[in-house]
């Protein structure tokens, strides 16, 4: 039997403020709330088993740390005029906080569905902090911390840094002196940052690069309708969603990438560049690449959402992998020095361009999630096993499908797993098939094992 509590966190003396959003925060507020009922999507979720067990008032004490260590858990967003966006970082408050008790067998179950609870409803951003708590008791200890935030909070590197942050201060840490040790930027001080001369200057550049690349590339890629009227045409349609699970891919990537001198992350955007013009016929490969932009040690330890989108352009894709993989590195290094800017000026100049027909096709998307510090062979045994013999043990499934997306024909996320590496996928069958979409991530895999055995790596 599962009983229902609610109970509060309480917060003051903690950092206060008003001031400009950041363009992070601008960019996802702007999707999140459109999205309506459907932006839970973009919320974040995390069921955490504590071992061992504790109080309850310990988990809020550290909890209460954590909000005093990163501001964007206690700042809400208020539309400003017709095109502004105020962050409201609040020194004091209470934070609900739902309590469920139940056997210790029973945990598990109760902490999974407590966090499609929290996460599966959308936040109120200009009323409510963008961060749920929800604890699972058993015996009068917790033994399952659930965590729900906004994706105006922070993005996947964010949630990372939240995580150590959190287990830190378990271990004793204070806020003041995780800090002090690493400072961690904060969302008003990247605001006026961006507001600076400095920041204008690097918006106006980033949003010049944008749309010289937009102009020079192609008009579409894969066959079919534009994207506005695929939707029109059919609105009520569902975006397959795939995923690769391959303990070859993860062993192989990181081969091809020592041989090559590049990343890893560059040999998996070129191979990806690589397969996509050899299905689409289309020279030239244009991806939005999501960039954390977290490139100075305040900005990597902050706790906040700093994704941008890089306009990634690799023309003559389909010539042979290998230069695709050396091209990807020198370009992607100029997409993402540009991958700062305001979203929404941004939005405007690149409506102007597709009202005029001169914008290329940029509905397709790449999304590498992985941290560096979190490799897949960290807690399994890498394998010995030949690369061949590791292909038979990729999987492919078919989890969910997702309501119709903007703007995507297709989008790829890179994760980590353990022994393997996943390439999660959705794309509009109006464009891509499920057919389409298994011969593209099947072929991504199979260009860079290849590779990999190719160069004696088999």
């Amino acid at each position: 039997m599962t009983t229902v509590e609610r109970r509060t966190l309480a917060l003051d003396r903690a950092r206060a403020g008003t001031g400009p959003a950041t363009w992070g925060q601008r960019a996802i507020w702007g999707v999140v709330t459109r999205l309506g009922d459907d932006a839970p999507r973009y919320n974040l979720r995390l069921d955490l088993p504590l071992a061992p067990p504790r109080p309850a008032s310990r988990v809020l004490a550290d909890l209460t740390e954590l909000l005093r260590m990163h501001d964007s858990l206690h700042t809400r967003l208020l539309p400003d005029g017709g095109d502004g966006l105020e962050q409201v970082v609040d020194g004091g408050g209470e934070l609900p906080v739902e309590v469920r008790a139940c056997s210790a067998a029973e945990a598990p179950k109760v902490g999974g569905a407590l966090m499609e609870e929290l996460a599966g409803r959308p936040f109120d951003h200009a009323r409510e902090w963008p961060f749920r708590v929800g604890l699972v008791e058993c015996g009068g200890l917790v033994h399952r911390l659930v965590l729900a935030a906004s994706h105006t909070a922070m993005d996947l590197w964010g949630e990372g840094r939240m995580l150590r942050d959190l287990r830190l201060i378990e271990s004793g840490e204070s806020a003041g002196a995780l800090l002090l040790a690493r400072p961690a930027l904060q969302p008003l001080e990247a605001a006026e940052l961006q507001a600076s001369p400095l920041g204008r200057r690097r918006d106006e550049a980033a949003r010049r690069y944008w749309c010289e690349r937009l102009a020079a590339g192609p008009r579409r890629i894969l066959p079919g309708p534009a994207a506005p009227d695929r939707a029109a045409a059919d609105p009520d349609r569902r975006f397959p969603n795939a995923l690769l699970r391959s303990p070859a891919l993860a062993v192989a990537v990181e081969r091809v990438a020592r041989r090559l001198g590049v990343s890893d992350a560059a040999v998996l955007l070129g191979a990806a560049s690589h397969r996509l013009a050899r299905m689409s016929g289309s020279r030239d490969v244009l991806f939005q690449v999501v960039v954390s932009n977290r490139f100075q040690p305040a900005a990597a330890e902050s706790v906040s959402t700093m994704a941008q989108e890089a306009v990634f352009l690799l023309t003559d894709a389909d010539r042979d992998f290998e230069d695709a993989v050396r091209r990807t590195r020198s370009v992607s290094f100029g997409a993402f020095r540009h991958a700062g800017y305001d979203k929404w000026a941004l939005d405007r100049e690149v409506a102007r361009l597709v009202g005029r027909g001169e914008a290329a096709d940029h509905s397709y998307w790449w999304n590498d999630t992985r941290d560096p510090a979190d490799g897949p062979f960290d807690t399994v045994e890498r394998p010995r096993s030949p690369l061949g013999e590791l292909l038979g043990r990729t999987e492919l499934t078919w989890p969910t499908e997702f309501l119709p997306r903007a703007n995507v024909s297709m989008a790829v996320d890179v994760l980590t797993a353990p022994g393997a590496l996943e390439l999660a996928m959705t794309a509009d069958p109006a464009v891509l098939t499920r057919e389409g979409m298994e011969r593209f991530l099947r072929g991504v895999e199979e260009s860079v094992v290849a590779e990999a055995v190719a160069r004696g790596d088999g």
